[in-house]
């Protein structure tokens, strides 16, 4: 039997967003959003500075190479991190999107905000991987991705999925350890 891999690859990130992760973002509340669980963590902050990542009137905490061990990070950082570098940058790529960048974004001040973004760039990802078939699939990602340039587009719908799965996960385990504080 023929595998439609698109439609496996589709529907696997399908049900995880469907089932498992938008349901339980609804309701996400700025104090959810930007709450520190522990002291020094990395969030989304007011801008002080033009030289901060961003665009907008917030910026994202970030470090070239990352501190060792790795900040602890808030929802709103988590997000961030998913809008800009897991799909935002890819959708720019490789199917016809605005660039995204960690420079140029701007990083959503609100839990609303980043809800609507999510959305929209999870809807975009969706459509651009519906749009590839067979031959989309096994052709090379090019020079966006670098080192990974002769790798196949499936490797990377691989990872990408593999990426936004475990970072909703954290945002909603985030979530669990905020409702259940003291």
């Amino acid at each position: 039997m023929a595998v439609n891999w698109t439609k496996e690859l589709t529907d696997q990130l399908a049900f995880h967003w469907e089932v498992h992760t938008r349901p339980k973002l609804d309701g996400l509340t700025d104090d959810e959003y930007f709450w520190e669980p522990v002291p020094g963590c990395w969030t989304v902050r007011p801008r002080k500075s033009a030289d901060e990542p961003g665009s907008g009137p917030f910026t994202i905490d970030w470090a070239y190479p990352e501190p060792t061990p790795p900040p602890v990070t808030t929802i709103a950082w988590r997000l961030g991190h998913v809008l800009v570098g897991v799909l935002g940058a890819r959708i720019g790529s490789h199917f016809g999107g605005a660039p995204v960048g960690y420079d140029s974004y701007p990083y959503p001040g609100t839990a609303a905000e980043a809800l609507s973004e999510l959305e929209k760039f999870y809807g975009q990802w969706i459509a651009g991987v519906q749009s590839l078939d067979e031959e989309g699939l096994a052709r090379p990602c090019g020079p966006a991705e670098g080192p990974y340039a002769e790798y196949p587009m499936a490797t990377l719908v691989l990872h990408i999925h593999r990426e936004l799965i475990h970072h909703c996960a954290e945002v909603l385990l985030l979530r669990d350890l905020y409702r259940s504080r003291s």
